[in-house]
């Protein structure tokens, strides 16, 4: 069980952070968008992916703001085994999204993934 449960971990080291880091990315990486979100992704010399969750202006308060961190965080951790690795990303996500529980953002980002050409 402890196996399973370090699998699906958030690690430090799979934390994209640094504003040069950020800003190379913005700056250089490729853009893909979907309804409510776009991911911006760029190559990394790395044997992981590091990945940036941010949130545009528009969220009505802190709570929405929030509850969408931690579906994205979720979503991400129950996808990230099919997901080719040596990336940099950065999840930009907007409040327009009506698919907002986690079903609906599992299909978004799985869509978001594939359409990126991430998923294995």
């Amino acid at each position: 069980m402890n196996e399973l449960k370090g699998s699906f971990r958030f690690r430090r080291e799979e934390r994209l952070t640094g504003r040069d880091d950020i800003k190379g990315v913005f700056g250089k990486g490729k853009r893909t968008g979907c309804r409510g979100a776009k991911l911006f992704t760029l190559e990394n010399s790395l044997p992981h992916n590091r990945i940036c969750f941010a949130f545009s202006k528009g969220f009505e308060n802190a709570v929405e703001r929030n509850r969408a961190k931690r579906l994205g965080r979720e979503v991400y951790r129950s996808l990230k085994s099919g997901i080719k690795c040596g990336y940099d990303m950065i999840l930009l996500v907007y409040p327009d999204n009506p698919d907002s529980e986690y079903d609906g953002r599992l299909k978004q980002l799985r869509h978001l993934f594939a359409k990126a050409g991430l998923l294995r």
